[in-house]
């Protein structure tokens, strides 16, 4: 992922289009067997857990506060009033919870 600094901005940021802006949650993995995966391990998973903080001015299903799992190879991550915000297409979603 590429990131980015967004100097500070004076209005609040609205994703256009079909971007959302999400918060990657950061979880603990654990097998089935009690292992707690390493932070490399769960890097090369394919898909990651978010909270969405805003959807696109074109998003249909996805709502402001939605859990989500979306393709973790995709998107950019921005710094916005110091902190991490990732950027990614409606398409990469692939869960609603």
């Amino acid at each position: 992922m590429l990131l980015l600094l967004w100097q500070e901005h004076l209005r609040p940021m609205k994703p256009i289009n079909k971007y959302i802006a999400i918060n990657i949650v950061e979880e603990e993995i654990v097998t089935d067997s009690g292992l707690i995966l390493s932070d490399k391990d769960v890097d090369e998973l394919r898909y990651r857990k978010a909270i969405v903080i805003a959807p696109g001015t074109e998003v249909k299903n996805i709502n402001k506060g939605d859990t989500i799992y979306f393709d973790s190879r995709t998107g950019y991550t921005m710094l916005i009033d110091n902190k991490p915000c990732t950027i990614i297409s409606e398409r990469d979603v692939v869960v609603v919870l």
